[in-house]
């Protein structure tokens, strides 16, 4: 008697821990509809075939070169619009594929996360800064005429705001090392500077470490000014204590893993069947007390 009334107890205990920490149900934002990373896929998809079809056409390869390459020397030509064209632009498979990728990856979440109207601003203000650091650094450089096109330095950006909203989340370095989001941001921007002066000393890759690393301070400084405040160090992806819900002790169980799952690999990082799970605890905490 005296052991079977020490283990109900310590089943209570626990139960009344989990309960203590039960979120409310899943906000709405994670189900809201994609309206702006499609259409941004779309038009970089777009013109990276108009980059194709310009190895066959002078004059359409003269337009691209024209429009959709951003430089200093750009600039100084009046050709201010290829600030955000260029961002837009992609000539090579590998290129758009890599980026593409991250985008959707992690662009999505932040769709959600913001609503799409502030990460249109974002994305598109990163782009922006992103082209204006590769004109500055090439200028700095001594090569005032070197190109830049690409989406790699808004991906930067929403990248990194990801990494410290979600710093816990599961990212894959090269597609391959699965490390924290946070350490992986990190690790790009440590690559970007070390590529950056590598080329300031004649050497280093073609690759617009300086669009990078204005991508990622634009993302940085957006989370300082308009995130930090508004999600803290993470997000709460569940909400704040329900203590209505009734759940049974394997409910309980799955919920507590679930729940750690989601604060550390964030929602994509769910399953169909876990996802299906959350939603069902919504509708019963949507429908009150039992």
């Amino acid at each position: 008697m005296d052991q079977y009334t020490t283990t109900t107890t310590d089943q209570s205990v626990r139960m009344n821990r989990l309960r203590s920490r039960l979120p409310a149900p899943m906000p709405d934002w994670m189900h809201r509809p994609l309206r702006v990373v499609p259409v941004v896929v779309v038009i970089n998809v777009l013109v990276f075939f108009a980059w194709q079809a310009s190895r066959w056409s002078q004059d359409l390869e003269g337009f691209m070169v024209t429009n959709f390459l951003v430089s200093w020397v750009h600039l100084e030509h009046g050709y201010v619009w290829t600030l955000l064209t260029a961002a837009f632009s992609h000539s090579e498979l590998w290129h758009i594929a890599i980026n593409m990728v991250v985008l959707w990856s992690f662009g999505s979440v932040l769709e959600r996360l913001l609503g799409w109207r502030v990460f249109l601003a974002f994305y598109l203000t990163s782009g922006l800064v992103a082209s204006v650091a590769h004109c500055v650094v090439s200028w700095g450089m001594g090569r005032p005429e070197v190109p830049a096109l690409g989406a790699s330095g808004a991906v930067s950006a929403l990248l990194l705001v990801y990494a410290l909203l979600f710093p816990k989340a599961r990212l894959l370095v090269f597609g391959i090392i699965p490390v924290p989001a946070l350490a992986g941001a990190l690790f790009f921007v440590g690559l970007d500077l070390w590529g950056l002066v590598a080329q300031g000393q004649g050497g280093g890759l073609p690759i617009g470490h300086g669009a990078h690393l204005g991508g990622a301070l634009c993302g940085l400084v957006f989370w300082l000014v308009a995130l930090r405040g508004r999600f803290g160090p993470s997000p709460r992806l569940d909400g704040g204590a329900q203590g209505g819900l009734r759940l049974t002790p394997e409910e309980a169980e799955r919920f507590d893993r679930v729940r750690r799952k989601l604060s550390i690999e964030g929602p994509e990082g769910l399953s169909q069947d876990e996802t299906e799970f959350l939603r069902s605890i919504r509708q019963r905490v949507l429908k009150g007390p039992e």
